[in-house]
């Protein structure tokens, strides 16, 4: 190596020109990077390191080093949010991240997914599930140039693109600024997609149009660093308290709209009730905090939540680092009460029992067609199985949004897309269009409630290939089948639950099975679960399913319910009227 000063050997000379000349072919442009000594260059540098870094002995959040998790302990070595120079010397590199920069790059939403994919996929944030026409485009764009060729909307309702390769996360990154998107703290430790009732501004019994809140929220979490590097993943969610619900009583803070009668404690009004800690992974739905928050306070509040939880929360142990387990520690009083001392006004208690009751949202009504609280418009869910979309049915779909719409699309938290703003004239040219695309409108079809997590061919963690035995299990409800009322068929493929199988009228969860001397994969079984009003906990039904087999256990068990239900029985109070055994047998087919 030449000493400080010296000019550039003839090799390293080479090297830049070639590594230049790729960045050119690749269109990549790494503007400015910066060097161990904190000098700046055009080519990607060294890192200036990590300034902040604790002294060796210090402490971190009140913990003693030697105490932090691993990934405390990562991000005390290198800040993840400062390592651009690393992600372009990867891109230059083709080069894929080892070690603890495999989570640090989680923290730009870039997750190198081996050994189930030998590739990234980044994680395209959408802050009240709301993107613009153009913007889906871009997103297709992107999978068509640099991933796999599809999309996936998630159970947070934004875009997942996968099969991207090391040499392309740079121009992923840069076509999503390009198109007003980012990924930044769409992983690891920070908090995740804010979501909002989909229909928000649209729904004529909603209470309030939530798509301010998500997007202040995500806009102050854009400009303030304290807020990333969280002990654990954080989930926010705005509910209308409309006809469609955004489950917020999963997430770890769940806002939700109500109306206060004249009487009470407080002014008349609208106000937001707060739903803490909800982790259904564990078995939790969030708990009423007993306070209510005006609209104006809601991105003030959240802030202060999601900060307490900064500097309280585990680092110690990630299997008690989520709101929950701060919550159950520290009690629910004391935890408002350090919310409290972190705002410039006083949180306004209020019994749940002093407010209107909530509205109880339409089964499905995410999917088909609704009038508007405009006149003369509809918003039209679409169905997507499993919230796969090719690029091309990507593409269409922002067409459809322009054609027939005004240029935006809702994505849901139930993996499908909505086209709101679409004239009377219009419906049947989208209804015949989305079929020609292979999508659906129909809320009792199969598609309409299959929602599934990426499973094992895009995650290490899944046992079961999920949205390939989705698929299947969509193939024998339209075959042998004709569903007549919406069901939610949700399967995960581990217990960290990201398809929520908890809270489906089907629940299931991946698992192996043992078969002829090794194992295949197959399922646990649950029903009967819902969240919101009526919230209840999936109970288990069978064990060790074979995923060949479930198919036809399901159309087993959805053709007895057919045959044995009550007038006007749903699913959930037909699985909650009767016990395990007999849940059990009629899946198994040998009910009597």
């Amino acid at each position: 190596m030449s000493g400080a000063g010296a000019p550039f050997t003839t090799a390293q000379k080479e090297y830049l020109e070639g590594y230049a000349a790729g960045l050119r072919v690749r269109g990549l442009v790494p503007f400015v990077g910066m060097q161990a000594d904190g000098r700046l260059t055009h080519q990607p540098g060294d890192g200036a390191g990590n300034l902040a870094a604790p002294a060796e002995g210090a402490t971190a959040w009140g913990v003693p080093l030697d105490e932090l998790t691993r990934e405390e302990r990562l991000k005390l070595e290198e800040n993840p949010l400062d390592i651009w120079d690393k992600i372009l010397r990867h891109a230059a590199a083709d080069k894929a991240p080892e070690g603890g920069d495999v989570f640090r790059f989680k923290f730009h939403g870039l997750f190198y997914v081996a050994p189930a994919q030998d590739a990234f996929m980044v994680r395209v944030r959408v802050p009240g599930n709301v993107l613009r026409s153009s913007q889906m485009r871009a997103l297709a764009r992107i999978a068509r140039d640099w991933g796999g060729g599809y999309g996936d909307v998630t159970t947070r309702g934004n875009v997942q693109i996968r099969e991207i390769k090391p040499r392309d996360i740079v121009n992923v990154l840069m076509a999503l600024s390009d198109a007003g998107l980012t990924s930044r703290g769409a992983g690891a430790d920070n908090v995740r997609n804010v979501t909002a009732t989909p229909t928000s501004g649209l729904d004529p019994a909603e209470l309030y149009d939530v798509r301010p809140l998500a997007q202040g929220l995500q806009f102050y979490l854009n400009n303030n660093r304290d807020l990333f590097g969280l002990p654990r993943k954080f989930n926010v969610a705005f509910d209308t308290g409309g006809s469609v619900s955004v489950v917020g009583d999963t997430n770890d803070i769940g806002f939700q709209a109500v109306r206060v009668p004249e009487g009470r404690a407080v002014a008349p009004g609208i106000y937001f009730r707060c739903l803490l800690g909800g982790i259904t992974g564990h078995l939790r739905f969030a708990e009423d905090a007993g306070i209510v928050v005006p609209p104006e306070e809601c991105v003030a509040v959240a802030a202060a939540m999601i900060r307490v939880f900064a500097d309280r929360g585990d680092r110690t142990d990630r299997k008690k680092a989520r709101l929950r387990f701060l919550l159950d520690r520290i009690g629910m009083a004391a935890f408002i009460e350090a919310v409290e001392a972190k705002l410039a006004f006083r949180l306004r208690r209020l019994p749940a029992d002093d407010c209107a009751p909530p509205r109880l949202p339409i089964r499905h009504g995410h999917v088909g067609v609704f009038s508007q609280k405009q006149p003369g418009l509809n918003y039209v869910g679409v169905a997507i199985p499993v919230g796969r979309m090719t690029a091309q049915q990507m593409s269409k779909l922002a067409d459809l949004a322009e054609e027939c719409g005004a240029g935006e699309l809702r994505l849901t938290v139930w993996q499908n897309v909505i086209v709101p703003n679409v004239p009377d004239a219009a419906l049947g040219t989208i209804e015949r269009r989305v079929k020609a695309m292979g999508f659906d409108v129909r809320a009792a079809s199969a598609s309409a409630g299959l929602v599934a997590c990426t499973g094992n061919t895009g995650c290490k963690f899944a046992m079961s290939d999920t949205k390939g035995h989705a698929f299947a299990i969509r193939r024998e409800l339209d075959k042998s089948l004709s569903l007549d009322a919406p069901i939610n068929i949700h399967l995960t493929g581990c217990p960290n639950s990201c398809a929520q199988h908890y809270i489906g009228d089907i629940g299931l969860l991946g698992t192996q099975v043992a078969a002829d001397g090794g194992t295949v994969e197959g399922y646990t079984v649950f029903v009967g679960g819902d969240s919101g009003r009526d919230r209840v906990l999936a109970r288990e039904i069978a064990k060790g399913v074979p995923a060949d087999q479930v198919p036809g256990a399901l159309v087993r068990l959805l053709s007895a319910y057919k045959a044995r239900r009550q007038a006007g029985e749903g699913f959930v109070a037909f699985a909650r009227r009767h016990d395990e055994a007999a849940l059990r047998a009629m899946l198994m087919g040998t009910a009597a």
